[in-house]
């Protein structure tokens, strides 16, 4: 039988009011209360040691490092890398990720450390436990599912291990066939590749410089980057340093492994990509304001580095990548930083958008972050424009096609990360809902990285802890999403009763409206010291329709509103005295006094907020009242928080704050008028294209930070316009879907 929000309202409301007497005890509430400031600063501490990123060990990378003999004899440079290999061999004989079993990844792995251990003629056992495995093993690299998660430069890197193993007399029992094929698709990849663009400048090419063929070293040293690496890959650093006995390829080795205690990962630094996606991942999870301080010097740290030439994961490689450029894109916008997307520009070609050149297959994460990124644009940015139709059209087809697996990252539930994008677009998307669904989407420690072998976030100094991928971030945002739940279903209780009291039903409010109501103030605003807001918003919108209502029910509605409104600016003492003994009119009168009395915190602000609801019912129509009602919502909020009184105060431009307005409430009239005409979001034709315009300039007033109006008044404007996008965006059924999930549905 299927339970109404409603009905599992009123049962949350017992259990909550249960646990708020004390009658039962709910021992997973006081843990939770417990740990959750530890947890906080746990994070916190993590986020202070950041440095120069975190990064799991690569027994690839590591091998390679092994392999380097001494500049002035033949025994190894890097002795504690051999020690590394051997105490990090797996039970079934192989080297790579023990939890994510990818047969790329052993293979690839195990036969370099078998390599570097037959290079010194040294513990043959764990050769040929290794040489076992990849025998064993071979079939599965023919499987056609590979393509999907296939290791970078795998097909250049691999047959170069297998040349280096038959010089070395190891017998990997691959027979001739298979072995042809492994070189054929290499030189076939190779032949694609003008041999100059490996020599001129900083290309992908050279993470896989190890596999490379005909090198002029003279020409590669000078592609060293500023700690003298080669991309900051170990792998492609030792091998320039074999060949070319190169001091600062040997320093930037040195300093790894001595940090990696003989190992070596993939690639570092990954500063940059630390600090970006560690933001991502503590908005999208609700956890965001516990660390607005650390979110600033991380934020702070990348706008150091950026510039129209993007970013990589690394600031010490003259590189970029459109990942990492579109999430530092997005984010520093969304916190008010001034980035031109001309960065983006770099990665067009033909119409179409990739992460680096001449890739053979597109990433479906890098189309993803695009789109994300797209979102935020500002009018006129029409290379913005180019590439969120490119990105979006992208994400559908492969939606549709059912093919969902990125060459970059193997997470939890990527097709729901997907999913919500495309459906859910960012001027739609209300802050609850995304955290609530990125809870379910989130992997925590399990989600993997792809390079040339596997990776994850690792920091070791925590007991070997995930920093971009945690489960303790994972914990504190369920803790602390349930604690908002809890706080929800109380309001929303409080806010029930008032409704009932005041008898607004007998305007037609419905127990369904209350709930939508309060559901998308909670969704916008939702920290705990908000409440007052938040509930400002929510009583302002339920009594509005209340208000509504009975205007539309009068048989004469402008003689009506004109008494309306001159009962509403008369004594408002009195009438909160006699108004539940008078009539139908003067009983929501009384209502709508108390709401004015009970939001204020003095005459002015009491003035204030009378004067906003005379302005809503003198323009208010049956047909047109939605755009007004907005700004409505907007100065209830601003009034009850205590921000609208110090408008004068502010260094104000007032032709910008009458600019907001003005955009949210023709953006909210014109999607109401949308959705009272049946007409979806996507299909409006020119409506659509001028409230997306309008978006836009909404976006660039609120995000750009340059009017003088402070930061929270202007996202109280974002936040209602989203929220009436939302609904006109939303058929009913998502509606209650997502009130369901945000407000009823406990966090596993």
């Amino acid at each position: 039988m299927k339970v109404s929000n409603e009905e599992a309202h009123e049962a949350s409301i017992k259990q909550v009011v249960l646990e708020v007497d004390g009658t039962k005890d709910v021992i997973s509430q006081k843990d939770e209360k417990k740990k959750m400031p530890q947890m906080i600063n746990d994070i916190r501490s993590m986020m202070r040691s950041i440095g120069d990123g975190e990064i799991s060990i690569s027994a690839y990378d590591t091998a390679w490092v092994a392999i380097v003999k001494k500049m002035d004899g033949d025994s190894p440079q890097f002795p504690s890398s051999i020690r590394w290999i051997i105490q990090n061999q797996l039970s079934d004989g192989s080297w790579g990720d023990e939890a994510f079993f990818l047969v790329q990844d052993r293979m690839i792995n195990t036969l370099a450390c078998v390599i570097a251990l037959k290079s010194w003629n040294i513990h043959e056992d764990e050769q040929e436990k290794g040489l076992s495995f990849i025998r064993e093993n071979w079939w599965r690299l023919e499987d056609e599912e590979l393509d999907d998660w296939m290791l970078g430069g795998f097909e250049i890197i691999f047959p170069r291990l297998l040349e280096m193993a038959v010089d070395l007399g190891l017998d990997v029992h691959c027979d001739e066939y298979a072995l042809r094929d492994v070189f054929a698709k290499r030189d076939q990849k190779l032949a694609r590749i003008p041999k100059d663009l490996l020599h001129n400048a900083h290309t992908s090419l050279l993470f896989s410089l190890e596999g490379m063929q005909d090198v002029d070293w003279k020409r590669i040293l000078k592609l060293r980057c500023p700690d003298g690496s080669i991309m900051s890959c170990p792998a492609s650093t030792a091998y320039a340093l074999m060949q070319t006995g190169d001091n600062k390829c040997l320093e930037f080795l040195d300093g790894i492994i001595k940090k990696f205690n003989g190992g070596a990962p993939t690639f570092y630094p990954i500063d940059l990509f630390e600090h970006l996606w560690l933001v991502d991942r503590l908005v999208r999870l609700g956890i965001s304001t516990y660390f607005t301080s650390e979110i600033k010097e991380c934020l702070e740290y990348v706008y150091r580095y950026w510039s129209d030439k993007g970013l990589f994961c690394t600031s010490d490689v003259p590189f970029s990548d459109i990942d990492d450029t579109a999430m530092g894109f997005r984010l520093l916008r969304l916190h008010g930083y001034h980035v031109s997307p001309r960065a983006l520009k770099q990665f067009e070609m033909d119409g179409e958008f990739f992460c680096f050149a001449r890739e053979s297959n597109k990433s479906l994460t890098c189309a993803y972050s695009l789109y994300r990124a797209c979102q935020v644009a500002f009018p006129g940015e029409d290379d913005l424009q180019r590439a969120e139709i490119f990105s979006h059209q992208f994400l559908h087809d492969r939606r549709d096609s059912h093919n969902l697996k990125d060459k970059w990252l193997i997470p939890k539930d990527l097709s729901g990360e997907v999913g919500y994008a495309l459906d859910m677009p960012w001027k739609a998307s209300l802050p609850r809902i995304e955290t609530r669904m990125y809870l379910e989407q989130y992997g925590g420690s399990n989600d993997v990285w792809i390079a040339k072998v596997l990776y994850r976030q690792v920091f070791q100094r925590y007991h070997m802890m995930y920093l971009i991928n945690n489960d303790i971030l994972l914990q504190a945002a369920k803790a602390d999403f349930s604690s908002f739940q809890r706080m929800c279903r109380l309001e929303l209780h409080g806010i029930k009763k008032w409704s009932k009291w005041k008898n607004l039903e007998m305007y037609g409010v419905s127990p369904k409206s209350v709930l939508q109501a309060y559901f998308l103030a909670a969704s916008s605003i939702f920290e705990p010291n908000r409440a007052t807001e938040r509930l400002g918003w929510a009583r302002t919108a339920v009594l509005a329709e209340a208000v509504s209502s009975h205007f539309r029910r009068s048989t004469s509605p402008d003689t009506t509103r004109e008494g309306f409104v001159s009962k509403l600016t008369g004594d408002r003492c009195n009438n909160i005295e006699s108004g539940a003994k008078g009539s139908t009119e003067s009983s929501l009168l009384h209502a709508l006094h108390e709401h004015i009395s009970f939001l204020s915190f003095d005459d002015a602000s009491s003035d204030n907020l009378c004067e906003s609801w005379k302005q809503w019912i003198v323009t208010w129509t049956s047909r047109d009242c939605q755009g007004n009602a907005a700004l409505l919502l907007v100065r209830a909020v601003e009034i009850c928080s205590g921000r609208h009184g110090c408008l004068t105060d502010q260094k104000l431009d007032l032709y910008k704050y009458s600019w907001l307005e003005h955009l949210t409430s023709s953006i909210c009239r014109k999607v109401c008028a949308r959705a009272q005409d049946g007409q979806s979001t996507e299909n409006a034709g020119d409506s659509n294209r001028q409230v997306d315009l309008q978006m836009k300039e909404l976006a660039r007033c609120v995000l750009k930070g340059d009017s003088g109006i402070s930061e929270p008044t202007r996202h109280t404007f974002l936040h209602v316009v989203k929220s009436f996008y939302y609904v006109a965006h939303c058929s009913p059924e998502t509606v209650d879907s997502h009130i369901s999930k945000v407000m009823f549905e406990d966090v596993i």
